[in-house]
Parts: C-alpha cells; structure tokens; sequence
C-alpha cells in the first residue's frame, strides 16, 4: 500500500504554493496604479476572499472524483476533454512552470549580498535539486516539503511581528486618506488584481494531488479552507509592514520591495538577513509546485496519446517522467523574458482556466456523503466569477500584449489537442 499524506503534508503544499514570490514583490507594481493603502489592503482582502470561494469549490469538486489532476480532471468530466487538455496544457507550459521560474529567478536576486543576483545557472542548479527529490518516493517528497514549509511560515510571520514592533523613522507609504474610493474605479485596480491573484494561486494545490491524500473528505477541505484563511491574513498584514517602512518613491515599480523595505528598518545587515531568508523560504515554493504540476501532466497523458509516455510512475507512484518535462519547461522560462512579463502572462492564464473550474462545480448535482458541499452554492461561485471575469477584462483592455501571449499559449494547445488521440479513461493508473 503507497503511502498517504495527512493534513499537515496537504496544508504544507497549499502554503507553499501561496507563499512564493508575489507576496514579497507585488506591492511595487501595484504602487504604480494605486497608491492609498486602503486600496492595497482592499486587493489583498479581495484576492483572499475570491481564493476562498475558489477553494470551497475545488474542494467540492475534489472530493466528489477523487482523482489526482485537478482541472484536468473536472473540466474533462463536466464538460468536455478540450477544456481539460487546455488546462493541463497551460499548466504544463506556465501555470506551474511559470511559478518554478518565477520563484528560482526571485531566489538569485535575493542573494545579492552574496554577489549571486541574477545567477541563471544558480536558479537552473536549484530547480534541477528540487525536480531530484521529488523524483523517489512520496515519503521523501512529503518531509522536504514540511521542513521548508515550516521555515517559510516562520520566517514571514517572524518578518511582520518585527515590522509592526520596531519603529522605523515614520517616513513612509501610509496614506489613510479617502481616495481608495477614486482607485478603486481606475483599470490599474482591476490590473494590480492580477499580481494578488498570481500571489494567491496555489489555493488549490492539494486538490490535484487528492488521491495521495488521507481521508479526503475531512482533510482535503481542511487543508484548502484553513490555508487559504491562515495566508490571506498574512499576506494583509505583510503589505501594511512593507507600506509602514517605505515610501512610495522607493518601492514604486520595483521588485525587491521587501528588502527595500527592511533594510531601512533594520539596516543593511540586516536587510541582507532578510534577503537571505527570502531566497531560502522560496525553496518551499519550488518544491510545491513540483510535486503538485506533474500530478496534472500525469493525468493528461495517461489518457492523451501524444503524452503517453509521460503516464509511467515509478514502483512508489512518483511520475518521474512528468517531474523532469516540468523542471525542463521551468528552466527554459528562467532564461528567457521579464519577470513581470512572466508573471503577468501566466496570471492572465491561470485566472482565467481557475474560473472555468469553479464554473464546473456548478453542475455537480447531489453530494454523495463522502463529498464536500460547498456553502452558499451558487451564490460564492457566482461573485468568485463575476469578480474574475471584471479582472480578466480590463487586463485584456490595459495589458494586451501580456493577455494575447496568454491566450496564443491557449491556442497552441487546441491546435495541439486536434492533432492528439484520446485513449478511453480506463488506462491503468500506475503503468510502468
């Protein structure tokens, strides 16, 4: 029998995957749109409320089939194979390997007081390490997961007790004024929502690997719902320390807001700590999403042709093969484009195959007894994409180069999908 992840691995994977570099570099971007903290607090509640109507349906959706692949899995199920084949494609391409990059590049740059910043064969050498462990057995990957979970949990919240009891010098980005009301109208507000939601992906993590789960009806929901809450408060209160220690000159349009931030705090000593402690936590990151991305790879290809032999596991469940096409795929996006390039096209994506998931969850008739019922249905699902749809739009509006990369990714996997041959879904799990 394989062995099974309880609560804690399952919550160890969400966290990772939420708490990567968006956290510790959108504020910046932000700035450049809206400026009132009101504003900024407002994005971070709202990116944890809709990721929170996210999760009560991809718990649903998780529980009733049970199956390792997320939005491969429901989108195919409830409405048609394509939909799922895109889902799987844009994952592949950006939606998980995106974040690898994304979390590999921001660890070089945080090791500038080392003389590494902006180190390629650094974040290549990183992802290569991570794609390794988690090539062997699920009880090797479930320990590296929870040892760097637990160093990045407490390094963020040991970041804003520090920030909020130290007083910096008062020069700083705080405006408590009324003018979120006007902000919260401009197009750079629904724009500055797709770094929140990029910041907030991984909401869903342990849904796609739901079958290596323990007692999934109880935990599945407790790890989604309980992560979800835990890293929406964080993420609140590590905006407002970041704002609280820094002006709007020195963190606008900038990347390392975080260590901006804290060496005028704590000086350049310990601005380099902190540094230095960023680009560790962001191990977690890369180990998430390499455990979760080839679960829904797996998933495809074991009914997908042209993918065929990425569906072979190995004697303990790992698809090994899927673990090293993510690693490729995350290190050709770590040597080529922006990182705010990257990030805004492969959040354009994500959101938008994130919605086509919650609407399927709208026609799950019936919960069996072992499934997660979603409270409030529709009426959560309906405002999650609603508020989606308004966010999606206007980055198409404002950022169109961005969006149309986004969607000709989506196109090639149609093309992709017509030139494919789907196996029926009676395939063997676990072919060798």
């Amino acid at each position: 029998m394989k062995k099974k992840i309880g609560i804690y691995t399952a919550s160890a994977i969400v966290v990772a995957n939420m708490i990567g570099t968006g956290v510790f570099t959108s504020v910046g971007f932000q700035l450049t749109s809206v400026q009132n903290t009101w504003s900024i607090l407002l994005l971070w509640f709202a990116g944890g409320l809709m990721a929170l109507f996210g999760a009560f349906a991809y718990a649903e959706l998780g529980t009733h089939f049970k199956e390792s692949g997320g939005d491969y899995i429901y989108l195919s199920r409830v409405f048609h194979p394509l939909l799922g084949y895109l889902s799987a494609w844009a994952g592949l391409t950006v939606g998980f390997s995106a974040p690898v990059a994304l979390a590999a590049m921001a660890f070089t740059k945080y090791l500038a007081p080392f003389g590494l910043q902006n180190n390629v064969w650094l974040a290549i050498g990183v992802i290569v390490l991570i794609g390794l462990m988690h090539s062997f057995t699920i009880r090797h990957s479930s320990r590296f997961q929870n040892l760097s979970t637990i160093i990045k949990v407490l390094f963020i919240v040991c970041l804003i007790v520090i920030g909020f009891v130290i007083s910096g010098d008062g020069n700083n980005a705080i405006d408590m004024g009324g003018s979120w009301k006007h902000e919260l109208l401009k197009p750079g507000f629904a724009v500055s929502m797709v770094y929140v939601s990029f910041a907030y992906t991984g909401w869903n993590a342990a849904a796609y690997v739901v079958d290596e789960i323990d007692q999934p009806k109880k935990n599945l929901p407790l790890s989604l719902i309980g992560s979800t809450l835990f890293v929406a408060l964080v993420y609140i209160l590590f905006q407002f320390v970041l704002l609280k220690n820094a002006t709007v000159a020195q963190l606008e349009g900038k990347e390392e807001v975080t260590f901006i931030s804290f060496t005028r705090l704590l000086g350049t000593n310990g601005g380099k700590w902190v540094s230095i402690f960023i680009a560790i936590q962001l191990i977690a990151t890369v180990s998430s999403y390499l455990w979760v991305g080839p679960r829904v790879t797996w998933a495809m290809a074991r009914e997908n042709k042209l993918w065929q032999p990425l569906a072979k596991k190995n004697q303990h469940g790992i698809p090994v093969a899927a673990v090293w096409l993510h690693v490729f795929i995350s290190i050709v996006l770590a040597l080529s484009g922006s990182f705010e390039k990257i990030l805004l096209y492969a959040g354009f994506v994500l959101q938008f195959m994130a919605s086509l998931t919650v609407a399927a969850s709208l026609f799950i008739r019936g919960a069996e007894a072992d499934t997660f019922r979603s409270p409030f249905k529709p009426l959560l699902q309906l405002i999650f994409l609603i508020f989606n749809g308004w966010v999606l739009i206007f980055t198409l509006k404002t950022r169109p180069m961005e969006s149309l990369i986004g969607i000709g990714i989506l196109l090639a996997g149609l093309v992709i999908y017509y030139f494919d041959q789907p196996f029926g879904v009676s395939l063997p799990a676990d072919s060798d």
